[in-house]
């Protein structure tokens, strides 16, 4: 892990994948947390590696609410906003017994106003953890239907209380969360982490430009380092429209970053336009360790192995080559 993340150094910023902030936070098998001394050590051998290298690496903290199976999480009921089962929505599971694969997600239960302020908690102390493990800073993930998602997305909140119905109450729970986190760290290593038009995970809102620039408009006030925006959440989604990107454009007074299905001329176009300050990529950088360097020249980009994204070794990960200029 170490060595693919250090092999991908030349990025700008590198952001982990998803950690989970606390054993209920995991949603899928074999994915890492950061909630435990040995967790924060194995996390210290992986930004150290970056470093060496002369990379930049945040933290992406998680906590998947309830997109996730009882067996992911020691046989607990999972948490969400309301009681509302994702439909149609998947998980991988290994529980030691049975052979692992996909399961169905289970209904969670509504949380109360103590597991809120305790999932505020743990995602603070998983900011300070993320700062002890030698990362230069952490992105929230509260996009692709997650759990911060699940309190955002009106199709997800049926709550009655300060945390649903009205659109400032189903944010509040984001704008709790990120005022811990900056207390904790400071504004300048924290990034957050959006997806106003995804369906991912069975999260809907029923005027999502109204509900994101006004999301986008309440991070203004914590300073945050930069605001993510994913984009797309399968292959022929259609693209954000431009006046959806203006429009957050002008509601966020900081760094934007877009991600999804961006190539070296879309994600030009994105930043000479003022659309976008940075231009995020994820798939590409899989089998392109120094895509920077690829971009930058027009050299060819290698195409990863779908089947070797998941589990395994070495294979698929860290055997992938940097560009080799012909003699």
């Amino acid at each position: 892990m170490a060595t693919y993340y250090a092999q991908r150094a030349t990025a700008g910023l590198i952001i982990s994948e998803g950690t989970q902030i606390s054993p209920m936070a995991k949603g899928y098998a074999w994915t890492p947390g950061i909630y435990t001394p040995e967790q924060i050590t194995g996390w210290k051998k992986v930004t150290d590696a970056v470093h060496a290298k002369g990379g930049a690496i945040f933290a992406q903290l998680w906590h998947v609410g309830r997109v996730t199976h009882p067996d992911n999480i020691c046989g607990q009921q999972p948490i969400s906003s309301s009681a509302i089962k994702a439909e149609n929505v998947k998980v991988f599971i290994d529980n030691g017994t049975d052979e692992p694969g996909f399961v169905d997600v289970v209904e969670p239960r509504e949380m109360t106003a103590d597991d809120i302020q305790q999932v505020i908690e743990q995602y603070r102390q998983a900011a300070l953890n993320a700062i002890e493990a030698g990362f230069d800073g952490i992105e929230l993930h509260a996009a692709n239907g997650y759990l911060i998602n699940q309190f955002i997305d009106s199709e997800a909140n049926n709550r009655t209380d300060e945390y649903g119905g009205s659109l400032e109450n189903r944010l509040r729970f984001l704008d709790e969360v990120v005022a811990a986190m900056v207390k904790a760290i400071g504004a300048e290593r924290v990034g957050v982490r959006l997806a106003p038009l995804t369906t991912l995970n069975g999260t809907v809102d029923a005027d999502p430009i109204n509900t994101y620039t006004e999301a986008a408009t309440l991070l203004n006030k914590h300073k945050i380092v930069y605001l993510h925006i994913a984009e797309v959440d399968w292959d022929d989604a259609p693209d954000t429209p431009n006046a959806f990107k203006q429009a957050l454009r002008n509601a966020y007074q900081g760094v934007l970053i877009y991600a999804g299905r961006y190539n070296a001329e879309k994600a030009q176009q994105a930043i000479k336009a003022g659309l976008a300050d940075m231009i995020g990529f994820g798939r590409p950088f899989v089998a392109n360790p120094d895509l920077p360097n690829r971009i930058q020249n027009g050299y060819p980009l290698a195409e990863h192995v779908p089947e070797t994204l998941f589990g395994g070794n070495e294979k698929g990960l860290i055997d992938y080559p940097v560009y080799q200029l012909e003699d």
